[in-house]
């Protein structure tokens, strides 16, 4: 399959726009990419020098979706199928797999980072894992009416939260603090809003804010027009007239700043749960022996594992996590521009880049 990608040589200068060859192996799959959103990752990979698996020269972007165009070995089924292709794929063999631990998976590939990823006509990944999608084009299927290059976030800013919130044991009638509402973390507070949760959103964009109240969160709070005192007061005050003890309150900290772990870490209250999702380069300074104190958890999460993929799709179609709201359409051809926008400010949407044939 003759490919046409954008690849990093460099990180923080100019892509290439590169033709290249790509030809399934055994158990995998070419999948020709109807959208593939910009992640925080993908910056930090590209402007902060996170490291990627691969080395450079490398093509990056992990939340595709597409249609499967071509097969290697054993995975002839899945040729004309629409699909999300999961930004983890477990191997789904390895002691960790067995375990149900496939998000620490040692054989793992995650498209943009162990391989060549989806900002690109074409995209080659292992079948295993991928996440079939119903008929779009059928009212009963997809009665919210989605386009297949929206579905492209479900690979990461969608499933990621779902995994975080689900593994917390949130409920009904619990607290939910958002620490950064961009992206993966205006997905939470919808996803913790529909798990019937007291939804707390905190974000220092103002219009960020605005569409977290129209999107399932009761209370919003502007990080840097409030300090943190007010911003936990208010909290505390949200908590009091509801009766929600301690060991009810969650904190996710979806910002990936050192502002933003700070602030969520300093929320986590007695028997209280922070679920780390973000990710920054950057250290941050915290005292540990709060955990001890008020008996409490952190946890982090990485990605979502393929297992929960039908569930998530389920609820996006049928319109119980609101996804056009959310994402803006942009042709791949302005991949530069995109990532140099998004990078020198917070934007409000996730920007969905879509190769000039899709």
């Amino acid at each position: 399959m003759q490919v046409e990608a954008w690849t990093v040589y460099q990180g923080g200068e100019p892509m290439r726009l590169e033709n290249r060859q790509e030809t399934p192996g055994a158990g995998e799959v070419v999948v020709e990419v109807a959208g593939c959103g910009v992640c925080h990752t993908d910056l930090g990979f590209f402007y902060d020098g996170v490291p990627t698996r691969h080395p450079f020269p490398l093509t990056l972007g992990h939340e595709i979706s597409g249609v499967v165009v071509e097969a290697g070995p054993g995975a002839a089924e899945w040729i004309g199928r629409a699909v999300v292709v999961p930004a983890v794929l477990p191997c789904g063999e390895c002691a960790a797999c067995r375990a149900g631990r496939g998000a620490i998976c040692p054989r793992q590939i995650f498209p943009g980072n162990d391989l060549h990823g989806g900002f690109a006509s074409h995209v080659r990944v292992p079948a295993r894992g991928l996440c079939p999608l119903p008929d779009l084009a059928s009212p009963t299927a997809n009665p919210a009416g989605l386009e297949l290059w929206m579905l492209s976030v479900i690979a990461d800013a969608v499933s990621t939260p779902w995994q975080a919130i689900a593994r917390s044991g949130l409920a009904a009638g619990d607290l939910t603090v958002v620490v950064g509402c961009g992206g993966v973390g205006g997905f939470a507070v919808q996803i913790a809003a529909a798990r019937g949760a007291h939804v707390v959103a905190v974000d220092v964009d103002a219009g960020r804010l605005e569409q977290m109240r129209r999107n399932g969160a009761e209370l919003t709070l502007q990080a840097g027009a409030l300090d943190f005192k007010a911003i936990k007061g208010e909290i505390e005050g949200l908590t009091k007239r509801r009766g929600i003890p301690g060991f009810r309150q969650f904190v996710f900290e979806t910002s990936g700043t050192p502002a933003g772990q700070t602030t969520a870490f300093g929320l986590l209250g007695r028997g209280g749960y922070l679920g780390v999702v973000g990710f920054t380069p950057h250290k941050v300074e915290i005292r540990l022996s709060n955990l001890m104190a008020f008996d409490a958890t952190v946890q982090g999460n990485w990605a979502c594992l393929p297992e929960h993929y039908p569930d998530i799709v389920a609820a996006v179609l049928a319109g119980r996590l609101a996804l056009a709201p959310f994402v803006e359409r942009r042709s791949l051809a302005t991949i530069q521009e995109v990532f140099a926008q998004l990078h020198a400010a917070p934007y409000s949407h996730r920007i969905v880049l879509t190769p000039e044939n899709a």
